[in-house]
């Protein structure tokens, strides 16, 4: 089964990733492998991100990975993959966030630009148009340790990836956060 454990940058993925690998799992990051495979195919220079060739990476790991074997494929755009079995979101409030991303010296711009995004729930709207609503889950990384977020996913797993309530999409909602940035 390949999974895909995505969310906006700061919310956890990688750091969950290793934690994952730790007890077991088979983990790939998927930038790592765009690089090897050349699917970085430019530069956008306003964001300072390279651009990634989503076709092509999805007949990779089409290609690549079975769906005999339990694989999380970590990455920002893990959810954009339509070979994915399953999806995972972290989501972190956007004052926490801020202070991630600040902790990782990003530009304001580049903080701002991510915060919004997860504030709007950009990487879950974009996740439920390519795959059904039942495949993904949301876990709030905000207040949890890294440790607690791999035993969710561990249970989400242990149960076969069934519907879990506290991991049912659309319970996480930061959109009063845009009132408070306009001054309502």
């Amino acid at each position: 089964m390949r999974v895909a454990l995505s969310g906006t940058p700061g919310t956890g993925k990688t750091a969950v990733a290793t934690s994952l690998m730790n007890h077991g799992y088979t983990i790939v990051h998927l930038h790592k492998l765009a690089k090897v495979n050349t699917c970085i195919v430019g530069i956008d220079h306003e964001r300072g991100s390279e651009l990634i060739d989503i076709n092509k990476l999805n007949t990779i790991v089409k290609k690549n990975y079975s769906t005999d074997t339990l694989v999380f494929f970590e990455g920002h755009f893990g959810h954009l993959l339509r070979t994915m079995d399953k999806v995972i979101i972290l989501r972190c409030h956007p004052k926490e966030l801020t202070r991630r991303l600040k902790k990782k010296k990003w530009s304001e711009k580049k903080i701002k630009e991510n915060v919004d995004a997860e504030t709007i729930d950009v990487i879950l709207c974009e996740a439920v148009d390519r795959h059904l609503a039942s495949n993904i889950f949301e876990i709030d990384t905000t207040k949890k340790t890294i440790d607690t977020v791999a035993q969710a996913i561990m249970e989400i797993t242990k149960k076969k990836f069934k519907p879990i309530k506290p991991y049912k999409i659309g319970q996480i909602d930061w959109s009063e956060e845009i009132l408070k940035k306009h001054g309502s």
